[in-house]
């Protein structure tokens, strides 16, 4: 039995491996212990203990037992480069540069003189007229200072724009009204409709202006009830006119439905044409009359919401009266002929 457990295929030659030195001192070395040979139960008390370092044991220089410190460096960050631009570009650059302030130093100075010219001119904070715009040649000038934006409140320019665009539309329907009261006059002899229809044109174009459009101008631009007053009465008698003129009653001056029904029921070819445009100018009238009373009821609203009252109207008429120059000198010298007919009469006519 020994015969077969050798190797038949063996060198004999070849020694053993496990006789080889080499392999026993491999096989006798204490080398690391694996899990299969780890004992926890094993003595461990010669092992050396290790320190953990931290904030209670930190680590100290060798030789010295004192604490390592760490010490905190501070670098300077580094400056970006400066651009240096060469002698050429400065130089161009800055002649550039003083040509701009030159002229705009010049035109500033342009500027002043021509507002210090202005000012000589005028004097000062003075609101010269600019109403009616008439042209420089004109020999007469401007007699009202007007501008909606500047004094009305802006809450009342929007009324205010309306009514000086109605008292446009009144001095354009009196222009057209003329030509209607021509053509009635050339056609079938209506002289005096004619006159008057001038005289209407010239009369209350400008009365109309003064009276009813100043004052409501004046009554939003300072808050007066004595002017919301003299407004409400002569609008009012501008809206019965204007309605009584779109009538059309005859030798009244106005074209109106009465006059253009009466023209066109002649039946002729120029009755038909001067009888529409009389038509026309009559609805024209009509409409102006709705727009008074639209407008009339509209300030009226306004003028109720802002708490004015008779009272108030009376006591700014007798201020403005007493401020009056020449009231107060007639005030002043009918005081003083009353006071020397008294002392005349008590010293028996001495004085």
């Amino acid at each position: 039995m020994a015969g077969l457990e050798e190797n038949p295929f063996a060198d004999p030659m070849q020694a053993d491996p496990f006789t080889d030195p080499a392999v026993k001192k491999a096989t006798t070395t204490n080398g690391p212990k694996g899990l299969e040979d780890y004992n926890p139960f094993a003595d461990e008390g010669n092992k050396p203990t290790m320190q953990v370092r931290g904030a209670a044991n930190p680590p100290q220089y060798a030789g010295t037992g004192q604490p390592a410190v760490m010490q905190a460096t501070v670098q300077d960050p580094t400056p970006p480069p400066v651009y240096k631009p060469t002698g050429q570009q400065t130089v161009t650059v800055n002649t550039s540069e003083l040509q701009k302030r030159q002229e705009e130093l010049e035109r500033k100075a342009q500027e002043l003189e021509r507002r210090e010219a202005e000012l000589k001119q005028q004097p000062y904070n003075a609101r010269t007229n600019n109403w009616p715009p008439l042209p420089s040649w004109f020999p007469f000038g401007p007699c009202f200072y007007q501008d909606i934006n500047v004094d009305i409140a802006l809450e009342f320019q929007r009324i205010v724009r309306f009514l000086y665009f109605l008292w446009m539309y009144h001095t354009l329907i009196l222009a057209v009204n003329i030509l209607g009261t021509l053509a009635l006059f050339i056609e079938f002899g209506y002289g005096s409709t004619f006159g008057l229809s001038l005289l209407y044109f010239i009369l209350f174009t400008p009365s109309s202006y003064i009276c009813w459009f100043r004052p409501v101008y004046k009554a939003f631009r300072s808050d007066s009830s004595f002017n919301f007053f003299v407004f409400f009465f002569v609008f009012f008698f501008q809206l019965v006119v204007t309605s009584v003129h779109a009538i059309g009653i005859d030798n009244l001056g106005t074209c109106g439905f009465i006059n253009g029904l009466k023209i066109i029921s002649k039946g002729t070819a120029a009755g038909y044409t001067v009888g529409a445009i009389v038509l026309l100018i009559a609805l024209a009238l009509a409409s102006a009359a709705v727009c008074d009373f639209l407008l009339l009821a509209k300030v009226h609203r306004i003028y109720r919401s802002t708490g004015a009252s008779f009272a108030k109207a009376q006591e700014e008429f007798t201020k403005g009266v007493m401020k009056n120059e020449h009231v107060q000198n007639a005030a002043s010298e009918a005081a003083t002929a009353a006071v020397r007919s008294q002392v005349n009469q008590a010293s028996g006519g001495r004085f």
